[in-house]
């Protein structure tokens, strides 16, 4: 498969372009600085230059040509205030959805977040609020398209452990965390299970392999 990550150059995105690239893909990032191009062809991916604060959905288009799935796994990241909140976690997402329909790729996954939702309220901090709200509105706007083999991935809070291999997958899990690298592994999984399209799901720590819990979200177990 040819799948191209918004976000290219993303702690999650990262990881996810080695295992796909191990298993016989062909990922692709797209960044937005020219020196980050060095990290993802070391991580086994083809590195793509636009900046999707700026770019239009026919410029994006161009740049997935030939993919069979699209990976939304890009964030304006700590540190930066509420505009990019909406620029990037937000208005990047619906770009992405733009540009694959586009593009005619069905398949997109989308990074979320626990807790993202439009209406989301965080009064004692006004930046996180706009954070979950432009998740929220992002997952929304994915979740419309009738032309998108969809699926919303919302990990617990993240951590930067190896990754066990172990992980809760589900519509609802309740809060825990979640280590970058079992994320990513799950990404790689959901890309190859069809039967998991047109799901919202949670995802920390557990206790199932990562192959048990995307077979059973796809009803398979």
């Amino acid at each position: 498969m040819r799948i191209v990550i918004a976000g290219g150059h993303g702690q999650i995105a990262l990881r996810l372009e080695r295992l796909l690239a191990d298993r016989g893909d062909r990922p692709a990032g797209i960044i937005r600085r020219p020196e980050q191009a060095e990290d993802l062809v070391a991580a086994g991916a083809e590195a793509l230059l636009l900046d999707l604060e700026a770019a239009t959905p026919a410029e994006l288009a161009a740049l997935l040509t030939g993919a069979d799935a699209v990976v939304f796994a890009a964030g304006a990241g700590p540190g930066s205030g509420a505009d990019r909140k909406l620029t990037v976690d937000r208005d990047a997402a619906v770009l992405l959805a733009d540009a694959a329909e586009l593009a005619g790729v069905r398949r997109y996954l989308i990074v979320s977040s626990m807790g993202a939702d439009a209406g989301a309220a965080h009064p004692a901090d006004e930046v996180f609020e706009t954070y979950l709200r432009a998740k929220g509105a992002a997952d929304d706007a994915v979740r419309a398209r009738t032309t998108l083999d969809w699926t919303v991935l919302r990990p617990g809070r993240l951590t930067d452990g190896p990754g066990t291999g172990l992980v809760r997958l589900a519509p609802s899990t309740g809060r825990g965390p979640v280590d970058r690298q079992d994320v990513a592994a799950v990404l790689a999984a959901l890309l190859h299970e069809p039967g998991t399209a047109g799901q919202t799901l949670e995802l920390i720590a557990g206790d199932a392999t990562v192959a048990e819990a995307v077979a059973a979200a796809a009803g398979r177990d």
